[in-house]
């Protein structure tokens, strides 16, 4: 098929224009990510429309409810985008309702029910909040949003309603006891589940490591202040 009427490259040009410049971690490099591992989950399980997939995952993240502040904004932008470029009107509406159903709304929000295309770019836009890039976009999202690194006096919370996980305040670490290091279980595919593994043992070492140097690594200093009494 010709790149020029081809629904996913022009799909993939017209978002990587739209998020070129954005800085909060949910840029068009995520977008790339989440569209070649959706790609590769869809290869490797052997389901799912491919087309569908990539145009979800191309989509998923244009107009984001979290900055929009409205839960329908990215159905509706899917839904008059695939519309201009032609998309048949059953895959239309798959992938915008796709768009409107994929993202964590909170950790104790019931998820919709997602058709195996809807899964496979979950898994994939989950995967790429997990390890060392995870990492990287929740403290470039939690310093956008203006939100601390850490706070001691905060606790976890489960969030039970869209509205107050999106309005809430909490610090960057605490994100990742509020979603992050709940992702690895809530994967639908076993490629996802394979991947997911050692992504979330990294970010399991990570939060050790950074309570270890937020309390001033205690055996290390007494080491120090023992060596300079004996000096």
């Amino acid at each position: 098929m010709n790149a020029k009427i081809d629904p996913v490259a022009r799909t993939a040009g017209m978002v990587r224009e739209k998020l070129g410049t954005d800085s909060t971690g949910h840029d068009w490099w995520h977008t790339y990510r989440v569209w070649h591992m959706s790609v590769r989950i869809a290869m490797e399980e052997r389901q799912g429309d491919l087309c569908v997939v990539q145009l979800a995952a191309l989509l998923h993240d244009v107009e984001d409810w979290k900055f929009t502040g409205d839960e329908l904004s990215g159905y509706r932008f899917a839904l008059e985008w695939l519309s201009k470029i032609g998309v048949d009107p059953d895959r239309r509406a798959k992938i915008a309702e796709i768009v409107r159903d994929l993202s964590f709304k909170g950790a104790r929000v019931r998820e919709p029910k997602l058709p195996i295309e809807g899964q496979i770019v979950q898994d994939a836009d989950r995967l790429d909040a997990l390890g060392a890039i995870g990492i990287a976009r929740c403290f470039a999202t939690g310093g956008y949003l203006n939100r601390p690194i850490y706070d001691p006096a905060e606790s976890p919370v489960l969030h039970s309603d869209p509205g107050a996980y999106r309005a809430s305040k909490s610090s960057s670490i605490m994100h990742f006891y509020e979603k992050l290091l709940l992702l690895k279980d809530r994967l639908h595919t076993e490629t996802a589940r394979k991947i997911a593994e050692r992504r979330h043992r990294f970010m399991e070492e990570f939060i050790d490591r950074f309570f270890s140097e937020w309390n001033m690594e205690p055996d290390i200093n007494l080491m120090v202040i023992k060596g300079q009494d004996e000096v």
